[in-house]
């Protein structure tokens, strides 16, 4: 028999695990997060880390993966040839429960089936014991859940080729006190400079010394940021699809829709958060800044209108409407007439939105659409000129 008190419990119940099944779906691509949700489930781990690469691979430096029980569960080193040769060191450094750094070449004939043939070289570090580091990736779980970012300070010194000790620490800003003495101040003066240009470097390495290890050591900073903010204004069947690419596309995804039938987890499973009620309200109270992603596809012209009116302005890194020529060139009349918004302001948003693939369904829409977020993700992350790159 089923009671009121049984469907409460149910609904707490289900409530309580979609809370944790979205939890773990927003931290799914950080592998660092990965090695907290699976813990000792993990069969003698090893995390691997592209550290440097020359000339032509197949990933950058501060690309991870994680193997455990002998082969890859997570992430990807370059796959592959690549993977495979990364694979047979992880099975060294498991067996022998030690870390190594190796580096090898991917420039080989095309004779040789058995080796890559990329052009390049590239290097790897495999920490033997990654669950040792649980209380600080815990630390930096609990950082980024509270949007505050940080840079992974991994401190790297030779014992016998190939073999190395590892050490991490995690700094947020203004905390560089939180590493020890031996790392010098110009690696801390780097770690704490990385934190206030967010995806200007995704990783680099620092020849520094460490004045308490005889052998040589490398230090590697590695900034970590809180997921990219898209807010969808509009829960239809494009928004739809594009909370799916964006949350495949590593952004933190919300979707709001004056309809709560819409903007609710079941119709919305990929969705982050979902947020049903007045639109312009909605769109007024949500969080704007340099790292957050709006697009407005609400199901009528008036909708649209009230979901901009709070964004015109905001300095987000992108706000765009769909709509046809027509719409937009009215829509754009009406609010430099009403003083919503001025010429300069309205050049600044995207429409008619996405890129100009020649979409006409649903799905095409959402993918021009998701193409356009990538690529002004990307230009906003791209160093400067005559800056570091890597």
């Amino acid at each position: 028999m089923v009671t009121a008190g049984n469907r409460n419990r149910n609904r707490n119940r289900n409530r309580n695990r979609n809370r944790n099944r979205n939890r773990n779906r927003k931290q799914m691509k950080n592998i660092y997060l990965r090695l907290i949700q699976s813990g000792q489930s993990l069969k003698n781990p090893v995390l691997a880390t592209v550290t440097g690469t020359s000339g032509s691979t197949p990933q950058k430096p501060g690309s991870l993966a994680l193997f455990s029980g002998g082969k890859l569960i997570y992430g990807t080193v370059g796959g592959g040839i690549v993977e495979n040769r990364v694979q047979a060191f992880a099975d060294q450094c498991s067996r022998k429960k030690e870390s190594m750094h190796v580096s090898f070449s991917l420039d080989n004939g095309i004779d040789r089936k058995d080796e890559a043939i990329c052009g390049g070289s590239i290097s790897i570090l495999l920490e033997a014991d990654p669950l040792c580091q649980l209380p600080l990736y815990e630390k930096m779980e609990h950082d980024l859940a509270t949007g505050s970012p940080g840079v992974l300070v991994t401190v790297v010194t030779m014992v016998k080729e190939p073999q190395v000790t590892i050490r991490r620490h995690w700094i947020t800003a203004g905390q560089d006190a939180g590493l020890p003495g031996y790392i010098s101040d110009p690696a801390k003066k780097e770690a704490l400079s990385m934190l206030s240009s967010p995806g200007s470097v995704k990783f680099r390495q620092l020849e520094t010394s460490i004045e308490e290890d005889v052998q040589p050591s490398l230090v590697f900073l590695e900034p970590v940021f809180p997921l990219s903010r898209l807010v969808i204004a509009g829960a239809g069947h494009i928004g739809k699809v594009l909370s799916q690419l964006g949350k495949m596309l590593d952004f933190e995804v919300t979707v709001a829709d004056s309809r709560k039938e819409y903007a609710s987890a079941l119709n919305l499973p990929d969705a982050d958060h979902t947020v049903a009620g007045d639109i312009g309200k909605i769109m007024e109270d949500i969080k704007k800044d340099n790292d957050t992603y709006i697009v407005i596809m609400t199901h009528g012209h008036a909708g649209d209108a009230e979901a901009l009116r709070p964004c015109i302005g905001s300095g987000a890194a992108y706000l765009g409407m769909i709509g046809s020529k027509g719409k937009i060139a009215k829509m754009r009349e009406e609010f430099i007439a009403r003083k919503w918004a001025t010429a300069e302001e309205w050049q600044k948003i995207y429409s008619p939105v996405g890129i100009d693939i020649g979409s006409k369904t649903v799905e095409e829409i959402a993918v021009s659409i998701a193409a356009q977020l990538v690529q002004i993700r990307s230009r906003k992350s791209d160093p400067p000129a005559g800056g570091l790159k890597i």
